[in-house]
């Protein structure tokens, strides 16, 4: 058997966390997408980068991996799963002023074919659909660079008022 690894790094959740307390979630996702503020560890984890953020949109790339994949071969779905979630809850994020966060209420993912490591970069595609003053629907579609389809994803977002720290 031949052993792979992976080396994965990533700065302190809590400082990511606060300056996200500290700022519009437009002005927020922005400045992590030019990497004013270090990615969040899950994204180290599963290797996204934010791509592209604007007011009700985001886009998240992923390069599939074989340290992704379930016994079956393909990249598991719970990976496809959290890039989806965090394209969707980003773009919730994005409509939110300072103060107010959101959290996944409910995610629905509807896989549409295998996922390898053949494919390469993928896109996760998060848009808002209603952003309302308690809650929040947005959908997600994963597509590779040709713009084949592999997965959709639609969600609910409760959203609050954050507490004080």
């Amino acid at each position: 058997m031949t052993t792979r690894s992976v080396l994965i790094e990533w700065e302190d959740a809590d400082i990511i966390a606060q300056a996200g307390r500290e700022m519009a979630g437009l002005d927020f996702l922005r400045a992590l997408r030019d990497g004013r503020i270090p990615r969040p560890p899950v994204a180290a984890l599963i290797g996204t980068d934010l791509t592209e953020v604007e007011h009700g949109r985001v886009v998240m790339r992923m390069t599939a991996a074989e340290q992704h994949y379930n016994p079956l071969g393909t990249v598991h779905g719970g990976v496809i799963a959290t890039l989806l979630d965090s394209v969707m809850g980003c773009a919730v994020q994005s409509t939110l002023e300072k103060g107010r966060g959101y959290t996944t209420l409910e995610i629905k993912v509807n896989y549409v074919r295998a996922l390898t490591k053949e494919v390469g970069v993928v896109s996760g595609e998060g848009r808002v659909v209603h952003a309302g003053r308690r809650s929040a629907v947005a959908e997600a579609r994963l597509t590779d660079a040709g713009g084949r389809l592999y997965a959709t994803a639609s969600t609910t977002c409760l959203v609050f008022d954050l507490p004080p720290r």
